[in-house]
């Protein structure tokens, strides 16, 4: 049995001083205070004074890192879990851009085969296809020689099940609908982005199955007091959660505060999308087939841009994001956590048993200083980083 003690326990649901929890097998057994919970004398003792203890971040679009892109070496997507728990990350989706359809079907068998032998990290949650099916006129870095019509046949074999758990799609196109109805019906949660969808075009992929709207903001029509659009819809819809790149870049600080505003901790998710070049130097990298310049920007992180201007992913990390959302909205560190753990879990189906701390889930957890810098990550109660 483990027991870390002493700490802050942190979810958006409970701050517990003082705090114990209780590791067995992997899992959490119990949580509580020092005055409820005593350490078991055969327990191995963890020290956490001084330190929050939250669940590890869950990032649901990561295209790669530390110099590997998950769509061209899909088999990479174990190599870079190993090292993503640095950032706190204990779940993530390798997201494969659009690309031919075998790129994906690789990537399957990549998660299907499992880890390699001795092998710990972050925890590939399924996949995220971000394309085929999207709007040519919001492309982005995506390549359009590689861009597809929605076809039911194409997505037979995707299913939570086949570890596809997220697709991005543009609701617009003709025969989108029935993909989404047919992706949602198998459990997949469908996004809306790379779109030039109308707001009446995004209620019809509402009502069709689309739960979530990727990367708000980015790739799709800028809010219209006439024409909400894309984004006025997901804004407006209770129902619709979204995610949000908050490097500064990607979306001004405004508008990642307006969009905490409409949705709150509940209904929205931070992500990174970022790409290879996470983790590495500024230079020159790929995403996809795609060539992708890195270099510093004046926010205080780094850029990508395709050679002709447009943005290709982040190079932003989930620690950095966390401490960015509270900066740009002023909201509190439990409420920041919700869009990292409990959030995304809910959203995956997975809140039962992930994102939060309590008896039963497992014990995916980040040790963070007061300035939120990770010092310790757990993953199924296995220390994968230590700082």
């Amino acid at each position: 049995m483990l027991c870390i003690h002493r700490a802050t326990l942190l979810t958006p649901e409970i701050q517990i001083d003082d705090g114990v929890l209780l590791i067995e097998r992997g899992r959490i057994l119990a949580v509580g205070d020092a005055a409820h919970i005593a350490v078991p004398d055969d327990a191995e003792v963890i020290d956490a004074a001084g330190l929050i203890v939250a669940p590890g971040f869950i990032d649901l679009q990561l295209n790669g890192a530390f110099g590997d892109d998950f769509t061209l070496t899909p088999e990479t997507i174990w190599r870079v879990a190993a090292r993503l728990p640095r950032w706190g990350v204990t779940g993530f989706l390798p997201t494969i851009i659009t690309s031919p359809l075998s790129q994906v079907a690789q990537a399957q068998e990549t998660l299907e085969g499992g880890p390699p032998a001795g092998w710990q990290g972050s925890i590939p949650l399924g996949l995220h296809c971000e394309g085929p099916f999207l709007n040519v006129q919001k492309k982005g870095a995506h390549n359009p020689a590689h861009l597809r019509p929605p076809a039911l046949a194409d997505v037979a074999a995707w299913s939570p099940e086949h570890h596809v758990r997220l697709v991005t799609l543009a609701p617009e196109l003709p025969g989108a609908l029935a993909v989404v109805a047919e992706l949602a019906a198998c459990g997949v949660v469908v996004s809306a982005g790379h779109s030039l969808a109308t707001y009446r075009e995004a209620k019809a992929g509402f009502a069709a199955g689309i739960r979530y709207g990727t990367h708000l903001f980015n790739a799709m029509p800028p809010l219209d007091h006439r024409e909400p659009g894309l984004p006025g819809a997901l804004l407006r819809d209770p129902a619709l959660t979204i995610g949000i790149i908050p490097d500064g870049i990607h979306v001004h600080p405004a508008m990642v505060a307006l969009a905490w505003a409409a949705k709150g901790a509940r209904r929205l998710t931070v992500v990174t999308d970022a790409m290879a070049a996470l983790g590495m130097a500024p230079g020159r990298y790929t995403i996809a087939d795609q060539e992708v310049i890195v270099s510093a920007h004046e926010q205080g992180v780094n850029e990508a841009r395709l050679p002709s201007g447009s943005l290709a992913g982040s190079v932003l990390a989930m620690d950095e994001a966390l401490r960015r959302l509270i900066r740009y909205t002023g909201c509190s560190l439990g409420d920041a956590l919700a869009t990292i753990t409990s959030t995304p879990a809910d959203l995956l189906g997975l809140g039962h048993e992930r994102g939060r701390l309590r008896a039963g889930a497992w014990a995916d957890l980040v040790f963070l200083t007061p300035t939120l810098e990770v010092v310790r990550t757990m993953v199924a109660g296995v220390s994968c980083y230590v700082g």
